[in-house]
């Protein structure tokens, strides 16, 4: 099977975007791949954290994974940290691409913005990102719009290693979602609903009770012309709405506006299919936050068996760059 490598930062609450846009093809990725998921903890220290928060935070995204339907029989699961060749290969990779490569990176030229002090992590996070990808030769890396850069840089670099030093690593090839690929801010509907940008009634979180779901939906942004229709350059915030519907329905945004005459109409029902997409959800993560120890475990085998296929592709690239191999 070829596989498939995805991660997720532990950086605050997973909502709908992460749950829709990403999570639900991960499930699916289950049964058609050979599937490897990753906790970035180590990207998480880009930004400035309480480190007893960011242990807390690892946990609770594990326990997040584990309640969409992330299952350790049939996947990977592991955080970053725990398997040392991530690091270790970072910086043969950082040896291979270039200054003006990270320039062009559009994330650090924007969230450099929002900070005085930039770490130089923050600036190289790309190439770590490589790192994970590449240590486990994988073939389909799930992307948005906002991390085809990152993979394109991938690509770049580690043909550029193979050309130099031999046929070492897998080129891997980006995977697009299609439908819910991009969830919209419900305030702000003309950018992504992000756990970095402060939007506390943009933003739906997948622990969100069902009171703050309805009252988060019910003051979502629409427009006055009162028209149902499917038209997101014209009414982005209905379209988000509408979107959001055919997701938890299974159908067509476009089938959807057909259903409904009123705005309220349709925001009340959108409430109650979120709470029942939500609330198995949030009964999973309640039982596993419930059994820490368990969740280590499930943890700890991941890491060792993402660990033997690390440690084999970096003892690869290890030998080619010209290192000397340890006795």
């Amino acid at each position: 099977m070829v596989r498939v490598l995805s991660g997720i930062q532990p950086s605050g609450a997973l909502h709908l975007g992460n749950y829709i846009g990403a999570l639900r093809q991960w499930v699916a990725f289950q049964d058609e791949y050979d599937a490897f998921y990753c906790i970035v903890d180590l990207h998480a220290l880009t930004l400035e954290g309480d480190p007893a928060e960011r242990r807390d935070r690892a946990f609770e995204a594990a326990c997040n994974l584990l309640a969409t339907g992330l299952d350790p029989t049939r996947c990977t699961l592991f955080c970053q940290s725990h398997v040392p060749e991530h690091t270790r290969l970072t910086w043969l990779l950082e040896c291979t691409a270039t200054m003006g490569e990270l320039n062009r990176m559009t994330q650090f030229k924007d969230k450099s913005r929002r900070h005085e002090a930039v770490r130089v992590g923050l600036f190289t996070y790309p190439v770590l990102m490589a790192a994970d990808i590449l240590l486990y030769d994988a073939g389909a890396v799930p992307v948005g719009d906002d991390q085809r850069q990152h993979l394109e840089l991938t690509r770049e670099v580690a043909q550029r290693f193979n050309n130099r030093y031999g046929e070492v690593f897998t080129i891997p090839e980006a995977v697009i979602p299609t439908v819910g690929a991009r969830v919209m801010d419900l305030q702000h509907p003309e950018r992504k609903m992000s756990k970095s940008v402060e939007s506390p009634l943009g933003t739906v979180n997948v622990l969100d009770p069902p009171e703050q779901i309805e009252h988060k939906v019910k003051r979502a942004v629409t427009d006055t012309d009162g028209e149902m229709r499917y038209d997101p350059d014209a009414k982005p915030g209905l379209a988000t709405l509408l979107d959001l519907m055919a997701v938890a329905t299974g159908r067509r945004p476009q089938e959807v506006a057909q259903d409904y005459g009123r705005y309220g109409d349709l925001k009340r029902d959108l409430a109650a299919a979120l709470v029942e997409l939500l609330e198995p959800i949030q009964k999973r993560y309640a039982e596993f936050a419930d059994d820490r120890g368990a969740v280590e475990r499930v943890l700890a085998a991941g890491a060792e068996h993402a660990h033997e296929v690390a440690q084999a592709t970096y003892a690869r690239a290890a030998a080619a760059i010209g290192l000397l191999p340890p006795a």
